[in-house]
């Protein structure tokens, strides 16, 4: 695994560059919570099994199918706001991959790009309060759109490059990148991935945080 050899790296987000896993767990929690403990396990249950996916795609199964039909007059719009005021703090606090500017400074000639299921507003937001957001130079995307999208409409622009490579730590993460017929590199460290054994296949590099892409 020699990252000098790429022209663009596409990383993800949550649990590569921050540790912010944990936070969105916990936002999901709350935001459900208020429909009874069966459903907030249930919902957080499916973020954990779909990682990298968006909080609209995530509420959108929250009330079509946890939801029993009593509940189902909520919209998904107070969903999404008790969900964001829960995850604001937690982004502007939790740990940034360590190594992260060095790395940047080893890859100089490569294009770097944050592609995450996070929402793009608030993500570019984030970044550049965390003063992290001039090391992506070839842009902060997110969503409403997903990863596939993104993915192809920037290769076709021409602002992911190849030979590339992703750098992610769920399954949509490697689905998304062998789909855009990108290298994947997965990262442990914060992931919160399960059996991933029977998903990743023998011989994806894997890396417990961005430090150990230094070699």
């Amino acid at each position: 695994m020699i990252l000098t050899d790429y022209k663009t790296i596409v990383f993800d987000c949550d649990g590569v560059v921050l540790n912010s896993n944990h936070v969105k767990t916990k936002a999901f929690y709350e935001a459900a919570a208020p429909f009874g403990e069966h459903a907030a396990q249930a919902l957080v249950a499916y973020h954990v099994r779909n990682g990298g996916i968006s909080r609209y795609r995530k509420f959108e199964y929250f009330l079509e199918e946890i939801l029993d039909d009593e509940s189902r007059g909520v919209g998904i719009e107070q969903l999404l706001e008790t969900y964001a005021r829960s995850v604001w703090q937690g982004l502007l606090t939790c740990e940034v991959a360590s190594g992260i500017k060095v790395l940047r400074q080893v890859t100089a000639h490569s294009n770097w790009l944050i592609v995450s299921g996070g929402d793009q507003k608030e993500l570019r937001e984030v970044f550049s309060l965390r003063g992290i957001s001039h090391l992506f130079d070839g842009g902060i995307f997110g969503s409403p759109d997903n990863k596939d999208y993104i993915l192809s409409r920037e290769m076709t622009s021409g602002n992911i490059k190849v030979p590339g490579v992703f750098i992610g730590d769920s399954r949509y993460d490697y689905e998304a990148a062998n789909r855009a017929n990108l290298d994947f590199i997965f990262a442990s460290k914060w992931s919160e991935a399960e059996e991933i054994n029977g998903w990743l296949p023998v011989g994806t590099p894997v890396i417990s945080g961005l430090s150990d892409a230094l070699g």
